[in-house]
This record gives C-alpha cells, structure tokens and sequence, in this order.
C-alpha cells in the first residue's frame, strides 16, 4: 500500500470564529494513512469515531463539512470504488476513520463482499471505536445495509449518530419527515437502544446541522 502525504487545507490550529464558537471537533483533522485490508489495521491506541454509509451517501462531503475543509476526505468520481479505511487525527489525538461506502451496485459482487467482510469486521471488533456515525441520504432514509452495519454496533451499546444528509434538496415539512421516519425506523430494529442513537438533519451545502454535529461528536470524546 501506498502512503499518502497528509491533506488539510488548514495547517494551523483553528482558533474560535468571530461569533465566539470554538473550534469543532474535526477541524483541524489532518490525513495520516489508508488501510487496505485488516492486517494494515494499525495498533489500537487513540480513541476512534468512524464515519459510515452507503456510496453516494454524501460521507465525504460531511466529514469536509465538520472539518470546515474542502479536500480532507475524498470521493471517488465512481461511487464505491474507495477500497481502504483512511485514518484522520485530531488536533486531541483521537483519529477519525472514513469506512468503504457500500452497497453500490456496479461493484463486482467478489469485490464488494471483500470491502463489506472489511468494514464488518472493523465496527464489529475494533477495540478503541468508541463511536459510529452513519451518513444516510435523508430522501432515501435506512437500508437494508445500514441496518446490517448497525446490526453488528447497536448491541455495543456505544453511541450512534445518524447524519441524514442532502436536507437542502427538501422542504421543512420533508426533512422533518425525514428525521421521524429514521427515528422509528430505529426504535422498530433496535428496542430499547434509542438513548444510544441521535439523528440529525444534515447538510454540507447549506451547513445545517453542522454545529449540532460538533456538539453530539464533542460529547463522545469528552466522556
């Protein structure tokens, strides 16, 4: 496997904006390395919060948006085509770590199965995730391959956040909708696990639910 050089457009520590608001807990996040597959994994030390979703989801474009940055994650020009886990460090340390997008069909079905054994055996075993986040086009809310990945997390009991993104594509009235029919999609697979789980509406283009975010991310690396 190939390194890559670090990624950021901010090589300085971000400072509060002029309305007073602290930094976010992804800014600042620089690259630092992919893995292909488990035994590239490195050793489980820093505190990890991994961010999830099916192709074309919007996942690159939300972890760039938390960061307050435009070319820290990437998305392939052909959806399901990114084939390694990317760690990204904090300013504290802690990493955040981009997952294969899945469930696109194009992908031959060998292919596909290898990135998903990948990505399952990573949420489901990694020592030090402490967190998972699921990037979910809100128009098209839960599949049956999100509940999977949540299947294998859920019963962790460790916190979920749900970014139900593209929310400048609806109205009011549909991205709230949107964000109830998640929530019952959740309460109906997942019982007694609702405490566990926030969803938030979600947008990279017109920054809603941004700082939201920030703060439901803030809370799980401050515990």
């Amino acid at each position: 496997m190939k390194k890559q050089s670090i990624v950021a457009d901010a090589r300085r520590a971000p400072q509060a904006d002029r309305a007073g608001r602290p930094p976010g807990p992804l800014e600042g996040a620089a690259f630092r390395f992919g893995a292909a597959q488990a035994s590239q994994l490195p050793a489980a030390a820093a505190r990890e919060v991994a961010f999830a979703g099916r192709s074309n989801a919007g996942k690159s474009s939300a972890i760039n948006a938390l960061a307050r940055q435009t070319r820290l994650a990437y998305a392939s020009r052909t959806p399901g085509r990114t084939q390694q886990i990317n760690f990204f460090e904090l300013r504290n340390g802690a990493v955040v770590t981009d997952l294969p997008g899945y469930g696109y069909a194009a992908v031959p079905r060998a292919l596909k199965e290898g990135w998903q054994d990948f990505l399952w055996q990573y949420v489901t075993s990694r020592t030090t995730l402490i967190g998972l986040v699921v990037v979910v086009d809100a128009r098209h809310r839960l599949k049956p391959l999100d509940f999977e990945l949540l299947g294998g997390f859920v019963p962790s009991g460790r916190p979920v956040l749900i970014l139900a993104t593209k929310a400048d594509k609806l109205n009011q009235a549909e991205r709230s909708a949107a964000v109830t029919g998640i929530r019952a999609q959740l309460r109906e697979a997942f019982p007694g696990h609702a405490s566990d789980m926030t969803v938030i509406s979600f947008s990279a283009v017109s920054r809603q639910g941004v700082d939201e975010a920030d703060g439901t991310l803030a809370r799980w690396f401050d515990k």
